[in-house]
């Protein structure tokens, strides 16, 4: 997919259909010139539907059909005909989309479940015909109900991307290098800051035919709570991730500092996050010696961790062990 292609945030307009208008019609036949009431019912108005779609991984099938009718519901006809209901339309989502009023930010649903169906906009009622309003006192009601209008607004939709795990860490911190050698995933990869502009999921495969879904979210930058850098527009999606493995690389300056700043962006943008599970690894270990390792361990944050290089697959086999352990908690 290419990432001009990810989008992750849409404003759509709604209108559901109107309810059809129940019949004030009255059964005329050659030998029955007086019969009784026989309006029949006007039908539901379509409703508009968010299906769950684990195939979509974007909201760009929305970008350019912004707004979205339901179908009106028919009129009810003579002979307790009711009318047709109206046509729902069915619009498919993927996984992890939230949605919002548009005006009020106000929470309306998630889907989280392939299949999962919720109502966006009710379509309006049908009309009751004047058959329901017969009685010992009124045999020839003369009227019936209207159908109900149909419902409109602005939503929001934002996908909040879902996975096992999620990557955290600082532009060019090797997780896109990662993600791309555990998984079949192929993100952009190139040696300087937000080569990753977009979310990338990878599965990964692990023993006995198990797997997890890694997700590589764009890097992290001091002030990314602020907006600053990719900012808030891609730590949403941090907050689906079942646990946080962040990345740092060895050659970095301070690998326990490096932490600490990053955990602090996650806490400012969202203090639940960091009721996640959480574990480190020190990417480009490939560059290391043994001396240099021991000397780094004294230094680390207190969570556990795993030296890995992507380049040689130096201790990848330990990490998915660790990450899988984590998850099994």
């Amino acid at each position: 997919m290419a990432e001009s292609n990810f989008v992750d945030y849409v404003k759509i307009f709604c209108r559901s259909g109107k309810g059809g208008a129940g019949s004030a019609h009255f059964r005329r036949e050659k030998y029955i010139p007086k019969g009784g009431p026989d309006g029949g019912d006007g039908g539901r108005g379509g409703h508009i539907i968010l299906k769950g779609n684990r195939q979509l991984w974007t909201l760009l099938h929305l970008r350019y059909q912004k707004h979205l009718m339901a179908g009106h519901g028919g009129n009810g006809s003579g002979a307790l005909k009711s009318g047709a209901d109206g046509e729902d339309l069915v619009v498919e989502v993927p996984l992890g989309t939230v949605v919002k009023e548009a005006d009020s930010e106000n929470l309306l649903f998630e889907i989280l479940q392939d299949g999962e169906e919720k109502i966006l906009v009710k379509g309006g009622r049908g009309g009751l015909g004047n058959n329901h309003f017969k009685s010992a006192t009124n045999q020839t009601p003369k009227y019936a109900q209207p159908g109900e209008p149909y419902v409109e607004g602005w939503f929001t939709l934002e996908l909040k991307v879902l996975a096992d795990v999620g990557l955290v860490g600082f532009p060019n911190a090797g997780k896109s290098t990662l993600l791309s050698v555990v998984s079949a995933a192929k993100p952009r990869i190139a040696n300087y800051p937000f080569t990753t502009l977009t979310p990338n999921l990878g599965i990964v495969s692990y023993r006995e035919n198990r797997s997890f879904v890694m997700a590589d979210i764009p890097g992290i930058i001091e002030g990314a709570h602020e907006g600053k850098g990719l900012g808030l527009r891609f730590l949403r999606h941090i907050e689906r991730n079942s646990m946080l493995l962040f990345i740092i690389p060895s050659d970095a300056d301070d690998i326990r500092k490096e932490y600490l700043i990053l955990l602090e962006e996650l806490q400012k943008y969202n203090p639940e996050l960091l009721d996640k599970k959480r574990a480190l690894a020190i990417s480009k270990s490939d560059f290391l010696d043994e001396e240099l390792k021991e000397e780094i361990k004294h230094h680390l944050p207190d969570l556990p961790w795993c030296f890995i290089s992507s380049v040689t697959n130096e201790g990848l086999d330990e990490l998915k062990d660790l990450i899988w352990e984590q998850l099994s908690l």
